[in-house]
Parts: C-alpha cells; structure tokens; sequence
C-alpha cells in the first residue's frame, strides 16, 4: 500500500473554487465514508481548512488511486469532475508526505509561517479516528506532521516570516497604520464562535479593541467564548453573546466585524451592510460606480454631450456612454476625413481647421531644432514641453465601517467592496495580498527540517514495513524448537524437569542467537531507500506463509488503532 494525497487549495485554485468546493462537516463524514468503501483505498483522512482540501489515502494503485479520489473530491464538493481536474494536485509516497510536513509548518499557508494549521491537522486525524478511516499509516503520518510542525515553530523563527489569517486580515484593514493603534478602543462584532472566530476574538481583545459582541447561532457556545474573553488576564476588554438575530443592530455599532461561520449561503448581504453604514452615518450608502472607474479607483470622464462644436455626429457614439469625445472609445471606426477633422479640433477647438494647413515649414523646424540643440547645451537636457495633467481623485469617504471575511464559503456579499464608507477583506484579496508578502530566512531552516522528517519517517516506515515478516520468522522459529523438545520429551522420557528445562533454553538461545544477525541487519537494510524487497526476500527463504505474516500486520494495526483512537 502506499500514501497518495488529492486535492486543491489556494496556490492552485482561485477563491471562487474554493468556494464552491468547500465541504461541510457532513460531507467529509460522507468523503470518508465513500473513501474507505472504494475499492483502492485501506485508509483515508480529509483535511479541510478555509483554503485547501486535501484528501489522503493508503491505495494499492496509483492510478486507480487517483481516479477515485478525484472523482469523489467532485462528487462531494458539487464542483464537476471536468471543472475541478485542472485544479487539483496529486503527491504520492515521499512527495505526499513532503507536502503534508510543509503544510503542518506553515509553509503551504497563504500567510506563511500561521500556526493554526497545526489545530486543523489534529482536527483531521481526530475525526478520522473516530471513523475508524485512519489505520496505522495515516495515524503514524498526521501525529508525525504535528510533531514536525511544532518543532519547526519551537526550533525556528518561522512565526516571524507570518501570522495567522486574522492578524494578516487586521493589517491590510489597518492600510499601513499599526493594528493597536488602529484598533484601540474601537467596538467589533464577531460573527461564529467556532475555532477561526475563537482565534479572531482572541486577537481582537489582544491588539485593544474595547468591546467585542460575538454572534453564533449556538448561544452557549457565543456565552462560552464571551466568558472566556472577559476573564483573561492579558486583556481589559469587555465581551458580551447576543443571538444571530440581533447582528443587523450590532452592526450599527461596530467599528470592525469579523465573520467565519460554517454557513453555507451568505450571512451579510450588502443590503445589510448598506443599512448599517446609514444607520451609523445617517445617510444612505453611496455605491461606487466600477463600470466608469480607473484602475486606481478614478472616475473616467463622463463628459460625452457637451462639447461644443465637436465634428462627431454624437447620437451615433452613445454606447461609449462613459468615454469623453477626446478617447479613443468614441472615434473607433472613424472614417479618415471625419478623424482628422476630430483631431484638429481637439487640438485647435474647432472642426475648420485641416491638419495638412497647420504643418509647419523645414525652415521653422530647423528653427526649433537649432533652438533646442542651444537649450541642451547651456542646461544639459531637453526641457519637457508638456507634463501630464494630474488625474483627479473620485472623493471617497473614509471607512466607517472595516469587514473580515474568512469564512469558505464566504460569509459577506463580494459587492459590498463597492459601498463607499466600507473596507471589506476577504480571502481572495488575502491572497492577492499575501503573493507578495516577504519571506523570512527561517523559511529555509524550516524547509531542512522538513526533509530531514520526511526522510526519517520513510526509513521507520520502511522498518515497519518487514516487522511483520521478522516476527512470523521468530514465530516460526519458536514453533520449530517446540515441536523439537516435544519429539525430544517421546525419546527421552527418563528426563526430568531441571534437564528438560536446560535442553530447552539451550536450542532457544542457539535459535535466537542465529536469527538475531540475520533480522537486525534486515531492519537496517529495509529502511534504506528500495529496501521493501528484503520482506520477500524473507518470506522466500524461509518459506513463510504469507497468510501468517498478513495475520501477524492485521494484529499489530488493530493494537496501534486502538491505541490511537484514545489520542488527539
């Protein structure tokens, strides 16, 4: 059996897809389910975060493997095969534990270097133990991620080169300004009260922020946490729980709301927010107008209509409503008369003059070359004839209102980006943000600690992978000497049990001391890369059942099993 992971996550899927491919907790019970009953796979795990899903699996053939889980990953999302395909990775064997490693590091994070991974990568090895999908691989992996991630966190600065979402999402709605300073005193709503939330609250109460309302549709759950907030000794803040129905009132009052709730449809509609920037201001919302915006947010000129002797037959360039008669929008298609009468009149502010007419004579351009060439000569450069003019600003209120989306599917309305007096971060522009965030020196110490592990965990998987055939070698051997001292006890009844004894212990000892080479020196060589051909090696020498060595791996994954099911 070998270790293969698919799935898709924001380095290879846009947030839109992710979106649509989230998995409910439902879901993943069913992805595992249906997993565990396809026909490739022995275990499976699924681990599901507000930007990836990763479905792993102990499979007996790669491409059979990767068939099947990809179809099922599309099945459950409710994203078609032939959407999803193009989206998705596949790691297999060493690469798919690199990949997890790096992943419970936080180097596969949108804000490298976050720490919260760690708690998803529990999350996921908890629910496939209570499954019971997680048989002695998929427990040995996920619990050796978490180690390595720790280790990288505690070994390195990999926390300097990120931060969790929330404290990123804080930063790009502060624009530039320190987050406590930013954040001091204001008023935040959250809206859940699962993990994300817990850890958003937890970091609002601790940048300064006065008051923070969480909303959940768990009541004792949003108490729970509220308590929580309010007892903590780091912080003064003041925390209170009121139900979901009451957010469009909190929202009136908070200066920042966060929201991750595992809700499957939008929580805040920019009809809601709308309302609650007129309920903090009192005048209604403006929307900005994108259609007629520039790309740094300016108002392109409107002014088709109104220019006063323009040649244009205006009536017949109204679709380029939003474009001045001056763009190239309204001459496209212009015949070459009616052009050049344009671009005179553009340039002189009347449709008489022929272009051909205000060309200058070679004796006047030798003037102004002569002129400049003496300009050069006494500045060193050629003056700029004309700078461009400034663009003016389209007026934009300051935001009264700061919005942190973070839940997948999103939670609030992608159209409240164009309110005006609204700031709203979300994933998608997380991501964007986070491509071009810098990446510390402890990245690449991080990076050797995860080859490092991955190396060791494919030696001791090796290793585990003849135990079962060395100890049905043993257990052979025992049977062998058994039967010997019986037939011994039939030739030699006249022993007693002191001389029976000693004969005993002595073929054991001479067995053991013959076997003991032999098995740890075939451990050492089954770790080494290629080494999984000794176990058959074994079993063909000394003639194994193969059936017995089966029973022997069933018993001690059914040990491990157990064993694992009280963890995490």
């Amino acid at each position: 059996m070998s270790l293969l992971v698919v799935g898709l996550s924001h380095r290879s899927a846009p947030v839109s897809v992710l979106e649509r491919a989230a998995l409910s907790p439902d879901a993943q019970v069913k992805l595992l389910q249906d997993t565990l009953a396809a026909e490739p796979a022995a275990e499976g795990a699924v681990l599901a975060t507000c930007n990836r899903i990763e479905l792993y699996a102990d499979v007996d053939k790669f491409h059979a493997g990767v068939a099947e889980l990809s179809t099922l990953l599309a099945q459950h999302s409710g994203v078609g095969l032939e959407e999803l395909t193009p989206h998705l990775y596949v790691h297999y064997e060493d690469r798919a534990v690199h990949h997890l490693f790096s992943v419970a590091c936080g180097l596969d994070s949108m804000v490298v270097g976050e720490g919260q991974i760690l708690g998803q990568i529990k999350d996921a090895l908890a629910t496939a133990q209570e499954l019971h999908t997680a048989g002695r691989l998929l427990n040995d992996l996920f619990q050796q991620a978490l180690r390595v991630g720790k280790r990288a966190h505690s070994e390195t600065g990999i926390d300097r080169a990120g931060q969790s979402l929330v404290t990123f999402g804080l930063e790009q709605l502060s624009a530039g300004r320190a987050v406590e300073a930013w954040a001091k005193g204001k008023k935040a709503l959250v809206i859940g009260a699962g993990s994300m939330s817990s850890l958003a609250a937890a970091t609002l109460a601790r940048v300064g922020v006065g008051e923070i309302v969480i909303a959940n549709r768990t009541q004792d759950r949003a108490e729970r946490l509220a308590e929580i907030l309010t007892g903590g000794d780091d912080t003064d803040v003041v925390a209170r729980a009121v139900p979901m129905d009451s957010v469009p009132v909190e929202l009136t009052r908070a200066d920042i709301a966060v929201s991750c709730t595992g809700a499957t449809g939008i929580v805040l509609t920019a009809e809601s927010v709308a309302a609650a920037v007129e309920g903090r201001t009192g005048t209604p919302a403006a929307v900005r107008d994108e259609a007629s915006a520039g790309p740094a947010g300016h108002l392109a000129s409107t002014s088709l209509g109104t220019e006063d002797g323009c040649p244009l037959d205006l009536s017949a360039v109204q679709g380029a409503t939003g474009f001045s008669v001056m763009g190239e929008a309204a001459v496209a298609g212009m015949d070459a008369a009616t052009l050049e009468q344009h671009a005179a009149w553009v340039d002189k502010g009347t449709g008489t003059v022929e272009r051909r007419d205000s060309r200058r004579a070679p004796d006047t351009d030798a003037e102004v070359i002569t002129a400049l060439a003496a300009t050069v000569a006494t500045i060193g450069r050629i003056p700029e004839r004309r700078r461009p003019e400034p663009v003016a600003e389209a007026p934009r209120p300051a935001p009264v209102l700061a919005l942190l989306d973070l839940a997948m599917p999103r939670d609030i309305d992608a159209a409240v980006h164009r309110l005006l007096g609204v700031r709203l971060v979300d994933l998608e522009s997380l991501a964007d943000a986070s491509a071009d965030a810098p990446m510390a020196a402890d990245v690449d110490q991080v990076r050797r600690i995860v080859s490092d592990e991955v190396a060791a965990f494919g030696a001791a998987q090796r290793a585990a992978h003849i135990t079962p055939t060395v100890v049905a070698l043993r257990a052979m051997a025992a049977d062998v000497v058994a039967n010997e001292i019986a037939r011994l006890d039939g030739r030699l009844p006249d022993l007693d049990d002191k001389q029976r004894g000693e004969i005993s212990q002595t073929v054991r000892r001479v067995v053991d001391k013959l076997l003991h080479a032999p098995t740890v020196r075939v451990k050492q060589l089954a770790a080494e890369p290629g080494g999984a051909g000794y176990a058959d090696a074994l079993r063909t020498l000394f003639d194994l059942d193969p059936e017995t060595v089966a029973a022997v791996s069933r018993a001690e994954n059914n040990t491990e099993n157990a064993k694992n099911r009280g963890r995490a």
